[in-house]
């Protein structure tokens, strides 16, 4: 019985973080207002080495439209538009000499379009994910010493827990696209 309970946990446990890396991926997709995690992908050249942007600025929010870098050494103002740019987020990064200004432009309908069909295959893929943890279970199941009825029954559980955890892709996908089409 012990072993059943550990190859649903950790089927629940591949599951969690196909859940957690579709929601990090999904942050990622800009939906029309200004989020500091959009340049979560952006590096600065810092002392000769590679550095995410969070960790030589604080980024902020003012307002809808607008992100706000503010260097924790002024000297580093060009490499963060540097980085911006190399980034190639679409963004036209300024700077008033103490810190680093984005304007968000709104997204156009087609734009909105193509970050839908983004989050889906973002989606799609964490759907993958959990089919593949269900398919392992189950081969880890078949494997183990156990009465039909006992294999029947975890089996039953696995698909239960794989439906569940499936509807939870779709609500956070549909969360989404509302966000990315609503103007």
């Amino acid at each position: 019985m012990d072993e059943v309970e550990f190859i649903l946990e950790e089927a629940k446990e591949g599951m969690e973080k196909a859940i957690a890396h579709l929601k990090k991926q999904l942050s990622n997709i800009r939906a029309g207002k200004a989020n500091p995690s959009m340049l979560g992908s952006v590096m600065v050249e810092y002392y000769g080495s590679q550095t995410p942007l969070q960790q030589v600025a604080n980024v902020n929010t003012p307002d809808a439209r607008t992100l706000s870098i503010q260097p924790f050494e002024k000297s580093l103002i060009q490499e963060i538009e540097k980085g911006i740019m190399m980034a190639n987020l679409g963004f036209n990064p300024m700077n008033n000499g103490e810190s680093v200004i984005i304007n968000v432009p709104p997204l156009t309908e087609e734009r909105r379009k193509q970050l839908s069909k983004q989050a889906k295959a973002e989606a799609e893929d964490a759907k993958v994910g959990i089919r593949n943890d269900r398919k392992q279970a189950m081969q880890e199941l078949k494997k183990l010493d156990i009465s039909e009825d006992l294999l029947k029954t975890s089996e039953d559980e696995v698909q239960e827990l794989t439906n569940t955890y499936i509807e939870r892709i779709d609500k956070i996908l549909e969360v989404k696209e509302k966000e990315i089409m609503t103007v």
